[in-house]
């Protein structure tokens, strides 16, 4: 892959990064990289290994696990803050993603991570789907 296009798929990855509330599509973020919305599909799943989409989902999920862990937004309000549509949806993906429910997710403790730095525990806290080696683990 071309270093240029390496760098235009950064340029659309970091706005989902920032912007991961917003109605966010392929053709969008596409534009953001100055491709089509087909090479832009192709081009960012073979540098990052997942879909748009994918990573989008994985953004939004990840937020939505620090909306819940503080427990004074119910999920549909997570639902939505975290740029999501449909409480059917982000509740499957949260599933797929987390291993259970995001009414599950917020109800229980999350004491046990409260004193690590915020920096530490996104790492090890990022949502990944059920079969995927966990960041950090051995292959």
């Amino acid at each position: 892959m071309e270093l240029e296009d390496l760098v235009r798929l950064r340029r659309a990855r970091d706005l989902m990064d920032r912007e991961y509330a917003e109605p966010l599509d392929v053709p969008a973020l596409a534009r953001a990289a100055l491709m089509s919305p087909g090479h832009f599909s192709r081009s960012f799943r073979a540098a990052y290994g997942e879909t748009p989409y994918g990573y989008l989902m994985t953004r939004r999920i990840e937020r939505a696990k620090a909306l819940l862990r503080r427990g004074d937004l119910s999920v549909t309000e997570v639902c939505f803050a975290v740029g999501c549509t449909s409480l059917g949806s982000f509740s499957s993906r949260f599933t797929e993603l987390v291993g259970e429910s995001p009414s599950a997710y917020r109800d229980r403790p999350h004491d046990a991570g409260a004193a690590i730095p915020a920096c530490v525990a996104k790492i090890h806290t990022r949502p990944v789907r059920n079969g995927e080696a966990k960041p950090g683990s051995a292959p």
